[in-house]
């Protein structure tokens, strides 16, 4: 029998203001952002689910490069992301976040915007899912999408969040 690598997975805890918000990454980069208000155990539910057999390390030391960016970010300094990230999903969510990594800083677009994006104007509901299945908030900017009636609609962080990022990259924008 062969012995079989153990994939390790690291975390930290980013502190902003009145949110933390658990990271992770693996060797690779960046697997995920947390919403505000999140559990260990939600962080642990969900990296098991993804990465059954992956052990789960706390350390801040090997996160804080992203958790640089990310504060970067918030404090209105950074306005795209360096750092490698490691997303898995299907063929039609990782098409989805392609395009979404296409908003530029400070603008918005509905969910048909991006149907229409992808060449399938139908499939709004299905990209409103893969939307919502993004699991690096922010750094994927998923929040710069919106309802076609210029809505703050559905975030894993929360609309309080949604807002926030939406205003500070209004007020940032060149």
């Amino acid at each position: 029998m062969k012995n079989v690598k153990v994939q390790t997975i690291e975390w930290a805890i980013l502190h902003y203001d009145k949110w933390q918000l658990y990271i992770a990454k693996t060797e690779k980069g960046l697997c995920y952002v947390g919403s505000p208000g999140q559990s260990y155990e939600e962080l642990k539910a969900w990296l098991q689910k993804r990465f059954p057999m992956a052990s789960l390390v706390e350390n801040e030391e090997e996160l804080t490069p992203y958790l640089n960016e990310l504060l970067e970010y918030f404090e209105g300094t950074r306005q795209t992301f360096s750092l490698p990230a490691d997303v898995t999903g299907t063929p039609f969510q990782q098409e989805i976040w392609a395009a979404l990594n296409q908003i530029p800083y400070g603008k918005t677009c509905s969910y048909s915007d991006i149907a229409q994006v992808i060449q399938r104007p139908s499939a709004v509901r299905a990209v409103g899912t893969a939307i919502g299945a993004n699991p690096v908030l922010i750094t994927v900017p998923c929040h710069r999408v919106i309802g076609k009636n210029g809505a703050i609609t559905g975030y894993r962080g929360g609309t309080e969040m949604k807002q926030y990022l939406l205003e500070l990259e209004a007020q940032k924008k060149r």
